[in-house]
């Protein structure tokens, strides 16, 4: 098997970090193991191992007769058999797949808003969905979304996973060691850091010294925009810093005491197994597939999302008592390696891999 993972970009979101986690992961289990990204590359490029094959398109349209030239000719120049398509990059690969009809076609579904699936667009998304050989869901909720309103025969959920760098920190963190509170999320409306803000200023008022870092990618938009004027405007400049997006990401987390998500929706958010293979104790909202990692509160803490006051009794519980801080930041980091790692995972890619190729 010769196999492509397809995206659209390369900057450090969930979707991508899985294409490249795939990318990497699969050199060991595949004759040859390929990445393209369609339109943006971006951070990730640099977490590429050498090798796996690698094409940027720079597409620039929906249909770009260009960038469908140079993507078919790199799939039959390679002789590659499967596109593993990811997120929006499935139309491009129905193309491809129509160019191609032996290819085999599996899509990735990382749609992150599970909790609003009702106000989901599937007109295209329908149409493509008849030349799709298998699609893999990230929540069970995408799952089931999948079986009623698409035309895919096979579907199946596969949770994330996390690897773990051994990236040096090169990230100036600000702050005390042990009184660092993390969150790993772009800034994005449905990861409502500004509900996490408020939260973290109740905690201040008990504990002043403690600082919260937000990692993650900054669209420099309203969104972000408001999250700046909150920080500005309440004066906690010393207590929240806001870095972008990082590289050393395993690194920022070992130096960190708490890691947080204050989520409206998530799919299987890859910040959550990251938290857990750093071995931190975690307070997340109750979304998604988060439940199934933190499955009971020896594990970690879950709140119901947009509540500010929930959400700061949790952080507060994991302060206050060190000992079973350090407790949960262990059961979750064996919860993490046992069922949402790469060697948990991969075989169960590789099996689907070899199903579809049969027929």
């Amino acid at each position: 098997m010769r196999v492509l993972q397809l995206i659209d970009s390369l900057e450090a979101g969930g979707a991508e970090r899985v294409a490249v986690n795939y990318a990497n992961g699969l050199l060991d289990h595949v004759e040859a193991s390929y990445l393209c990204a369609t339109r943006a590359e971006g951070l990730l490029k640099s977490s590429l191992k050498t090798e796996v094959g690698y094409l940027y398109l720079k597409r620039t349209k929906t249909v770009d007769v260009k960038a469908i030239k140079a993507l078919n000719k790199f799939i039959n120049t390679n002789g590659i058999t499967i596109i593993h398509a990811h997120a929006s990059s499935y139309f491009l690969a129905t193309l491809i797949k129509v160019l191609n009809p032996k290819l085999k076609l599996v899509w990735h579904d990382h749609y992150g808003k599970s909790e609003f699936l009702h106000e989901r667009s599937k007109g295209l998304l329908t149409q493509c969905s008849r030349f799709f050989n298998h699609v893999f869901s990230v929540n069970s909720k995408l799952e089931n979304w999948t079986k009623i309103n698409l035309k895919a025969k096979l579907v199946s959920y596969l949770p994330n996973y996390a690897v773990v760098s051994d990236t040096q920190l090169i990230t100036n963190l600000r702050g005390e060691t042990g009184r660092r509170i993390v969150c790993l999320a772009n800034l994005r409306p449905q990861k409502d850091h500004l509900n996490l803000l408020n939260a973290f200023k109740l905690v201040l008022v008990n504990y002043p010294d403690w600082t919260l870092h937000l990692v993650g990618q900054d669209f420099k938009d309203d969104y972000s925009q408001a999250i700046f004027n909150y920080v500005k405007k309440e004066s906690l400049e010393e207590n929240v810093f806001i870095y972008d997006t990082c590289l050393d990401i395993s690194a920022i987390l070992k130096h960190c005491s708490i890691g947080v998500l204050s989520s409206k929706s998530e799919g299987l958010p890859l910040a959550l197994l990251e938290y857990g293979l750093a071995g931190l104790p975690v307070v997340s909202t109750n979304v998604g597939d988060c439940p199934k990692v933190i499955e009971n509160k020896s594990l970690g803490v879950l709140v119901n999302q947009e509540n500010e006051q929930e959400l700061c009794t949790g952080i507060l519980s994991i302060i206050r008592d060190k000992n079973q801080a350090s407790l949960m930041g262990n059961a979750l980091k064996k919860q993490v390696k046992i069922n949402f790692s790469e060697k948990h995972i991969i075989p169960k890619v590789i099996k689907v891999y070899k199903d579809i190729s049969r027929n």
